[in-house]
């Protein structure tokens, strides 16, 4: 029947979401359409001993897949290993539910099953389809439909889907037995949203009242600081490595190919003159068509060069672009009175002590050597002081208004177009400019548009170069081999074992353990991370224990001074609150520097102008005495006085009303929490064995 045949359609569906909703209640992102995995094998990676095919694995990772294309979110090649990772996440998280419930010998009975499915208030993803219009179930409906022979698959669908949620439900039990909410905790959420400070008055004590120079951080003092700080200064064993990265980025033939597709483009095109641009774009154009209006400012030196010698109607191309190559159709062009100015420029730094008389005489010296026939980019190359137009030949491209500074901006948009104009001094020093180009114009244009990507035959390429890098350099050394290649020789941050990313490298676990597998020296295999592809070498290791005193004194002497001010900022406020009588308004006559503000209403989730967000100071003005100072309450840099006038009463009918949904809400957290933890905790403890790298190229 058509309602069976919509619940057999739905029953995996559900064994998807309630196996999930286990794990951590979606903490795992993206897995709402996993499946568990089922027959073991012994291809991708193991968890305890208990292999994961490599079929299986593929097999989660299409079905993953395909759920995201049919939601509009394909994964794309660039994003396709931090998939994967996705993915295995969960087959292990999956793995060691199974095996935690095997351990704990929770099981479901074939009775328990029936009764959940003929009980009053079967599971709403079998009866949905048996509800009318009015919210009514027709019970005689559904049961005729469980007995009948025909939806027999779709029944034994369902009851497997309700082991799975019966299973769920009886393991979150244990492990959330311990999982309580007491009544001092639901008070706390019912006050952080109902309870307001009308109005508080406040004195601040910063600790800028003891100056640094009137202070003496004696060694006593750090080793105190040092002492009563030690968990700060208890390091995890760490390692560091020195890596060459093969970066993933298009080769000169995969740009060749892209230009030389677009010139047969244009080709085509100039043969075919009855056919329009836009049939062009739709076929050939990484992007949809359209007509733009385009400044020099958007364009690359060679594609502006082209449209200035252009005429409308011309093809201007194939020419780069940012990110790609495009074919431009001209339409037409428009004034503009944002005027553009191409200039170029060789800059004389001027002397930071303000001499500068040997600057300008260096300045002029290029100027007159410049208008006797001087060629000015290849003298900008060699002298001028700006890094990177020096490169360029001087070349600044083009620019509009309020991009320059204002000298500058006016020598370049008054200055006549070629002329070399005398040194003109600036912060900066002495630039000497030429203006190569003036326009007023836009363009109005179509585009085909193609990015330059990497071609798989190039990554190919780039992986066994790695490959090849990894074999010499174990055998030879890592430094003599990357001098010889050519590589340069980078280096990663610290990290320890339990590191998720690796500074100055990114995410990956298994070059994590390559680094805590093994000693100083040793050479890696190739490893894939999201920029390309890696080899490293162990290059340091610190063993765990606590960093000596010595090593981080210095260190810690802005911290312990800080402490010494804060301290000296509380003494005074208690010494000042002792004689104020309960009127924190006198204050600034016991102490001029001292005065007294007043905040806004204010909750528990408030941030207070002039405070932010201190916890410290809320929590005890909301939580104690009116009409009564408080304090000295700590901030990060000084403590307060508080004078609460005037507070939102507490209403006991609404606590109690809220009472339970409160409860509910902190309840439910909590569990997120442990079922976290307890998860986090299975795979701490966990051997998995992970080698995926056989298949994908990790």
């Amino acid at each position: 029947m058509a309602m069976m045949a919509k619940m057999r359609s739905l029953a995996p569906a559900f064994i998807l979401t309630v196996g999930v909703l286990f794990v951590l209640f979606m903490v795992i992102s993206d897995s709402n359409v996993m499946q568990a995995l089922g027959g073991p094998s012994n291809d991708v990676g193991s968890v305890n001993g208990e292999p994961i095919s490599y079929k299986d694995f593929q097999a989660a990772i299409d079905q993953q897949r395909e759920a995201r294309k049919q939601q509009g979110q394909d994964v794309d090649d660039e994003n396709l290993d931090q998939f994967r990772d996705q993915v295995w996440d969960f087959v292990v998280s999956q793995r060691l539910i199974e095996q935690e419930v095997k351990k704990m010998g929770i099981s479901v009975s074939n009775d328990e099953i029936r009764d959940i499915i003929l009980g009053d208030n079967p599971p709403t993803f079998l009866k949905q389809n048996f509800v009318d219009s009015a919210g009514n179930f027709n019970r005689q409906q559904y049961e005729t439909a469980l007995f009948d022979p025909q939806n027999e698959q779709a029944l034994i669908n369902a009851e497997q889907s309700v082991r799975q949620y019966r299973i769920n439900e009886k393991l979150q039990s244990i492990i959330m037995a311990s999982v309580n909410v007491t009544q001092d905790e639901v008070l706390r959420a019912y006050k952080s949203k109902n309870i307001y400070v009308n109005s508080a008055e406040y004195a601040y004590f910063p600790i800028s009242l003891f100056p640094d120079s009137t202070i003496t951080v004696t060694d006593e003092d750090l080793k105190n600081y040092y002492d009563n700080n030690i968990d700060k200064y208890t390091v995890k064993e760490q390692r560091k490595l020195d890596f060459v990265l093969f970066n993933n980025q298009p080769s000169a033939k995969d740009s060749e190919i892209v230009y030389k597709d677009l010139q047969n483009v244009k080709s085509n095109f100039n043969e075919e003159d009855t056919t329009d641009f836009k049939y062009y774009v739709n076929i050939y154009s990484s992007q949809p068509y359209s007509i733009d209006t385009i400044s020099f400012a958007s364009l690359s030196p060679e594609a502006i060069d082209s449209l200035q010698s252009a005429k409308v109607g011309d093809i201007i191309g194939p020419v780069a672009v940012s990110g790609g190559v495009a074919l431009y159709h001209l339409l037409g062009e428009v004034k503009t009175d944002n005027e553009l100015v191409r200039a170029s420029h060789i800059l004389i730094k001027t002397n930071p002590n303000g001499d500068d008389e040997k600057s300008l005489e260096e300045a002029n010296k290029i100027y007159y050597e410049l208008k006797t026939g001087g060629d000015f980019a290849e003298i900008a190359r060699e002298v001028s002081q700006d890094p990177g137009s020096a490169q360029r030949g001087g070349d600044l491209g083009w620019f509009g208004k309020g991009t320059m500074i204002k000298e500058f901006e006016n020598a370049a948009f008054n200055g006549k177009i070629n002329e070399i104009q005398k040194p003109l001094k600036t912060n900066f020093g002495y630039h000497i400019i030429k203006v190569t180009g003036k326009s007023n114009k836009n363009y109005i244009v179509e585009r085909i548009f193609n990015p330059i990507k990497e071609s798989a035959t190039t990554r190919d390429e780039r992986y066994n170069a790695a490959k090849d890098f990894s074999y010499l350099a174990d055998k030879n050394g890592f430094e003599p081999e990357a001098k010889l290649g050519d590589y340069k020789v980078l280096s990663s941050g610290y990290f320890t074992a339990d590191a998720t990313s690796i500074p100055g490298i990114g995410v990956n676990m298994r070059l994590v353990e390559f680094a805590f597998d093994n000693g100083v020296n040793s050479v890696s295999e190739v490893f894939k991370i999201q920029q390309g592809y890696i080899v490293a070498k162990v290059a340091e290791i610190k063993e765990n224990g606590l960093t000596p005193f010595d090593e981080i004194k210095d260190q810690i002497k802005p911290l312990t001074l800080k402490e010494i001010q804060l301290e000296k900022a509380k003494t005074l406020a208690e010494n000042l609150k002792a004689k104020l009588n309960g009127n924190l308004k006198k204050i600034n006559q016991l102490d001029s520097r001292i005065s007294v503000r007043t905040t806004p209403r204010f909750n528990s989730e408030s941030t207070i102008p002039g405070i932010g967000k201190n916890y410290a100071f809320i929590e005890t003005a909301i939580n104690g005495d009116t009409a009564k100072v408080l304090g000295p309450v700590e901030g990060p840099t000084g403590c307060f006085l508080i004078k609460v006038n005037s507070r939102s009463p507490f209403d006991s009918t609404a606590f109690s009303a809220q009472s339970s949904t409160l409860r509910n809400n902190i309840l439910q957290q909590k569990r997120r929490v442990v079922l976290s933890q307890w998860l986090t905790e299975l795979k701490e403890k966990a051997d998995i064995e992970d080698n995926r790298y056989k298949f994908y190229g990790y």
